[in-house]
């Protein structure tokens, strides 16, 4: 798996410096296997949360694309060491159990800060990205208070929980969405901006007419390039803002 793994990712980043790593680390006893693509050690990091397909060379040439802007990208897997699903049901299945145990989720995303760490990135001065489940995930951590600059959602899912809020995060929240999307409704997205207003964490919101859910991800029938192209054009201006670089 690891062989095919770095063989993929060599198709994407070929012509480039710098090249990843997989990092396998543990939660709970269990094995999972993040991927490392350091731009030096002195560089801003962007955690990379991928979407219901799992870990797999989306995350990886985003992480290059980052790359080449001077930025370290560490990948989080959470669902574990090989676990990558081809079935919807198994998709929904996965995505489905950290949903229902939000205390997991966080976990997870603990040890792949830990595992980034570890591995010398700077944990310090970092972001977090997610796609579609990523999305929901990032937002997530946002709630737990963890001190990235930070939090940043492609068509990810909007709705807090109803046994959360909003006070104890920290950094600032960017969301892009699409308008057209049937997953994630703009009642969900106008119901964030009025919470992220109410608890006063500073944030923007980008929606993009025409755009389903998952318009960012490329070859999909979803895929969208105006939308994808602006929103990543927002998003790498937005991190020479917070990281002032």
């Amino acid at each position: 798996m690891k062989r095919l793994f770095m063989f993929i990712f060599s198709l994407f980043v070929a012509g480039t410096v710098y090249a990843g790593e997989s990092v396998t680390y543990k939660s709970e006893g269990k094995e999972y296997e993040g991927y490392y693509a350091p731009a030096s050690k002195s560089a801003p990091l962007v955690f990379i949360v991928h979407d219901w397909n799992g870990l797999d060379e989306y995350e990886m040439q985003r992480a290059a694309m980052l790359n080449k802007l001077g930025y370290s990208a560490f990948a989080v897997d959470m669902f574990g060491k090989g676990v990558r699903p081809e079935a919807i049901e198994d998709k929904k299945r996965l995505t489905g159990e950290l949903y229902a145990d939000r205390a997991k989720m966080r976990r997870l995303l603990n040890a792949g800060y830990e595992a980034a760490k570890a591995k010398g990135a700077d944990v310090g001065n970092a972001v977090i990205i997610g796609y579609c489940f990523g999305g929901t995930v990032a937002l997530e951590y946002a709630r737990t208070g963890i001190p990235l600059k930070s939090f940043i959602s492609f068509h990810g899912g909007l709705d807090t929980p109803p046994d959360q809020n909003w006070t104890t995060a920290k950094g600032e929240v960017v969301i892009f969405h699409g308008t057209a999307d049937t997953a994630v409704s703009m009642d969900s997205f106008a119901e964030l901006a009025k919470a992220l207003e109410k608890a006063g964490i500073k944030h923007e919101m980008h929606t993009y007419s025409g755009a389903p859910h998952a318009f960012t991800v490329f070859g999909a029938p979803s895929y969208r390039k105006d939308a994808d192209e602006k929103s990543w054009k927002r998003f790498t201006e937005y991190l020479k803002e917070i990281f002032g670089r």
